[in-house]
């Protein structure tokens, strides 16, 4: 009989791609060293292959397709670090660097953008310049899905999807706007009854593998969206309205994104699963970033029905480039997000309980606050971060 290690590897075996800027010595390097060791020093199954390397936005029809070849995909930051590529433009005016992670978003269906926000202790928040603690852990602990396909940023969304599945590029029909005058620049926001009820399927899935919100133990997912003045908001809440009766267990919630943005500051308790349109979501969950201590902590999911890619929230940070100073967190967290979904998706436990230990080492090794990066109010380095929460690794994989 197979060892529950052996058992766990196997399953690794789905197969996992790590991309990043590989040749491009900055941030993204660091991090994907860190990401990659912790993978190879405990699995053995990572690889950065030349297929998916995300520094060539030249190349996204091929990235795409090598993404489809797999089930998780991790993908660290893509901006381009050299001064030159920096702001890079396409001739339709779309910035370049965007058109691997727009077409494999778009190309792949991933359309529930997955975002856990989650402060652990000892870490502190920046505010007025100082390092001080503002929001209690324990007390921030929820998931936000952003629709990651439709709404504002529908038509860049398709153009990139297009360009990446050699498809004649979208264009948006022409539109005329009674009583503006001069030029006029406009993005149509679509929001479909499809694609509304798998994201906030996907919501109240999720609320049943959860503990429920912080402050009362409630198993919830709120609505945020702005009916009271958009159509497409208003075909949001009521799809929401109509799926919530397949879960009669789990409680709902409705709210208007501007009251949301302050209580999702106020009151970060009272939420445990948080469902919102694409823009609204985008501009949230940055929010939501700061409740967790930054950039550095957040990572994220982009999933659909068969594939998903995992990646740091974070840019590239060309501006500490070589100076192994930046928080790896991000990604590692992205790595225990891929796993938990491999594990789920594929009924391997196994894969699932080590996605938790992932997340126990990065708690452990945050909870004196004494091993922290420079944006956590720290001196450590990306190294020292990554080793200690490898090595917390090593020592729970070994009592499996």
């Amino acid at each position: 009989m197979q060892s529950r290690r052996a058992r766990r590897d196997d399953a690794l075996d789905a197969r996992v791609q790590v991309c990043s800027q590989s040749d491009v010595d900055g941030p993204p390097l660091q991090i994907r060293d860190r990401a990659a060791r912790l993978l190879d020093d405990h699995f053995g199954r990572s690889k950065v292959p030349d297929a998916l390397d995300v520094a060539r936005p030249r190349q996204p029809r091929k990235q795409v397709a090598a993404a489809a070849r797999e089930q998780g995909v991790l993908r660290l930051a893509v901006e381009a670090h050299r001064p030159k590529l920096s702001g890079a433009r396409l001739p339709n005016g779309d910035l370049a660097g965007g058109s691997v992670i727009l077409g494999m978003r778009a190309g792949l269906d991933l359309y529930a953008n997955v975002r856990p926000i989650k402060l652990y202790e000892g870490v502190p928040h920046k505010v007025h310049g100082k390092f001080t603690q503002i929001w209690e852990p324990g007390m921030v602990d929820m998931t936000v899905l952003r629709e990651n396909t439709e709404g504002l940023y529908h038509s860049l969304l398709r153009r990139s999807a297009d360009r990446a599945l050699g498809r004649e590029e979208y264009t948006p029909p022409e539109m005329t706007f009674p009583g503006l005058e001069g030029e006029v620049a406009y993005d149509p926001r679509p929001i479909s009854s499809k694609g509304t009820e798998r994201l906030v399927r996907m919501g109240f899935e999720i609320a049943q593998t959860r503990n429920g919100a912080p402050s009362d133990g409630v198993s919830r997912v709120s609505c945020i969206d702005k009916s009271n003045v958009t159509r497409g908001c208003q075909l949001f809440r009521k799809v929401f309205d109509n799926v919530a009766t397949s879960y009669p267990s789990i409680g709902t919630d409705h709210g208007y994104i501007d009251a949301f943005m302050q209580w999702l500051t106020r009151t970060p308790e009272y939420y445990d699963v948080v469902v919102l349109s694409n823009m609204f979501g985008d501009i949230a969950t940055d929010l939501g970033a700061v409740l967790q201590g930054g950039m550095g902590m957040a990572a994220s999911g982009n999933v659909g029905d068969h594939h998903a890619f995992f990646e740091p929230v974070h840019g590239s940070a060309p501006k500490h480039a070589g100076q192994n100073k930046v928080n790896p967190i991000a990604s590692i967290n992205s790595i225990q997000m891929m796993l938990d979904w491999l594990g789920r998706k594929n009924g391997e436990e196994g894969l699932v309980q080590v996605a938790q230990l992932i997340d126990d080492s990065v708690a452990e090794h945050l909870r004196d606050g004494k091993s922290l990066t420079y944006d956590l109010g720290g001196t450590a380095t990306c190294s020292d971060v990554g080793q200690s929460i490898s090595n917390i690794l090593s020592s729970k994989l070994s009592e499996l």
